[in-house]
């Protein structure tokens, strides 16, 4: 896979204020990367300087491969950068089709629109991002969509624009359950197609959930890369919390407390035992043999702490998981 953008020890600041800090990131074709952080930490600037809003005052854009001097929107969309912000920019009281081709419309030689051929290229885009209800087609009224619909036809605008990038800006952010999860649809088909897709969002659990690598900023700062199981890895020093379901902890107690990377033990009810763990890894190559030689029972295993909130609140608090 090649790298679409790369930024690599990127500062900038607003007066006295930094808003980011020697940020160095790079966005591979054929992800969907989440970019999460608490409000401040980072992200709006961090998404202009990507779509070109912002010049770094230090540091190197790099667009597949080659330094960028002098970055500017127009430099970011003629490379393939599409944003889609929260407002999405969209006329409610225009058609689908009107929408997506606003400004960019296929006409012929002496200028007139060539309308059929945009009513099924719209109707192609909508479908491809996963809109399959048949009382929505290319001439439905914008202003009839649910806010998940609006920012599918936004996505779908970036889309025939040629994007490469597509960077959602808080996409959910203010939406209803409903409209979540439409939009939630819409970022897994664009990843299913093989777009490379930035999702911007503070409600991590769902992020968690349709991303495949996670950009933790805070107060400016990129404080975790990369995949979320291998971030999650790298704090060693960090105790994890494995909760076990079986029908008795106490018996499964005595099997597990000899394994080495086990430091500490507690009985959360009477059938969940809570184990605390340095070595996640070695923990989980140990258990099995535990549990056959001890012949017990055991319902289910979970690791409540390997997920984007635990992660966040260590990382930008120290406090332990």
């Amino acid at each position: 896979m090649n790298n679409i953008i790369e930024l690599k020890n990127v500062t900038k600041r607003f007066g006295g204020i930094t808003a980011l800090n020697k940020t160095s990131m790079n966005v591979t074709s054929g992800e969907v990367v989440g970019l999460i952080g608490d409000n401040g930490a980072g992200k709006s600037t961090l998404i202009k300087t990507l779509v070109g809003v912002h010049e770094p005052d230090e540091g190197d854009i790099i667009i597949r491969d080659k330094k960028v001097k002098n970055w500017t929107a127009l430099k970011a969309r003629e490379s393939g950068i599409e944003t889609v912000f929260q407002d999405r920019a969209l006329c409610p009281q225009q058609s689908i089709v009107w929408n997506i081709f606003m400004g960019k419309e296929l006409t012929y030689p002496f200028g007139f629109i060539r309308e059929k051929e945009q009513i099924r290229e719209a109707n192609r885009l909508i479908r491809e991002i996963g809109f399959t209800s048949k009382l929505i087609d290319a001439e439905s009224p914008v202003g009839n969509l649910s806010g998940g619909e609006r920012q599918g036809v936004a996505i779908a605008r970036a889309i025939y624009n040629k994007a490469e990038l597509i960077i959602l800006d808080e996409p959910l952010q203010g939406c209803d359950p409903l409209a979540r999860t439409t939009i939630m649809n819409v970022i897994r088909e664009l990843g299913r197609m093989g777009r490379t897709v930035i999702v911007s969002s503070h409600i991590l659990g769902e992020i968690e959930r349709i991303t495949e690598q996670i950009v933790i900023l805070h107060h400016g700062r990129l404080l975790a890369l990369g995949n979320l199981h291998a971030i999650r890895e790298r704090l060693d020093n960090i105790p994890h919390r494995i909760e076990i379901g079986t029908d008795g902890p106490k018996k499964l107690a005595k099997s597990v407390i000899d394994i080495e990377s086990v430091h500490g033990i507690m009985f959360q009810s009477d059938s969940v035992l809570s184990v605390q763990t340095h070595n996640l890894g070695d923990f989980h190559n140990s258990l099995p043999k535990a549990i056959i030689e001890g012949g017990h029972t055991v319902t289910s295993i979970d690791n409540p702490d390997d997920d984007l909130e635990s992660i966040l609140g260590y990382l930008t608090s120290g406090s332990r998981l």
